[in-house]
């Protein structure tokens, strides 16, 4: 079924639809998407402060679909738009990971700031 969504309460209606043709409560679907309560009430109500992000976690765990209808000279720019923004997003998965890395060496190998002596170092007597 398509539903149109022209402001924030009628998402929040179809949250609750969702919600209830699972036949779950409002904390269960919380926990199930895993975000709060209050959440999950202030999304159904509507509110324009919710977070983008977890409505739609919350979206997708419920089993809705959103899809956006673009004019015509829309869909090319949006094609670029998603394109770039992949990109930067893998470019910024990337330079996460690579600080992670960094950041997950060994104990053994880091000095200690103390100035105690690693494991296998004997220690400096200065």
């Amino acid at each position: 079924m398509q539903h149109p969504i022209e402001q924030a309460s009628d998402l929040g209606g179809v949250i609750r639809a969702a919600r209830k043709a699972q036949k779950w409560r409002q904390n269960d679907a919380a926990e199930r998407a895993g975000v709060s309560e209050s959440f999950m009430v202030k999304a159904e109500r509507g509110a324009d402060t919710v977070q983008w992000g977890k409505v739609f976690g919350l979206l997708q765990r419920l089993g809705v679909r959103v899809l956006v209808e673009l004019p015509d000279a829309g869909g090319e720019l949006l094609e670029r738009e998603t394109a770039q923004a992949r990109r930067r997003a893998d470019a910024r998965a990337a330079r996460t990971a690579r600080a992670a890395k960094v950041d997950a060496r060994p104990a053994s190998r880091v000095a200690a700031a103390d100035g105690t002596p690693r494991a296998g170092q004997e220690p400096t007597h200065d």
